[in-house]
């Protein structure tokens, strides 16, 4: 669970990176005030949020389980633990 909120973190992350790299680029202190005026972290939230959002979608649809998979729980074994899987 760990994993996805920080992929998720990660992914929100990426325009903020991105909009200070290039103000790294254009040679701006990246930590003035001035450089992020409001209606720019506005879209860059706004970015975010949607970067989010597909990243919820695409793990939603390409990871888990198969279609039609059954889960069969974790279980002890002749003393051995079994963990859960998909079959």
């Amino acid at each position: 669970m760990i994993r996805q909120i920080l992929t998720e973190f990660g992914l929100f992350l990426i325009p903020f990176a991105l909009y200070a790299g290039y103000l790294m680029i254009k040679r701006v202190d990246v930590f003035d005030r001035a450089s992020w005026p409001l209606d720019r972290l506005v879209w860059l939230t706004v970015a975010a949020v949607a970067i989010m959002i597909a990243g919820f979608i695409l793990l939603a649809q390409f990871s888990g389980a198969p279609p039609g998979g059954t889960y069969e729980p974790a279980h002890m074994e002749n003393g051995r633990f079994v963990p859960g899987r998909t079959r």
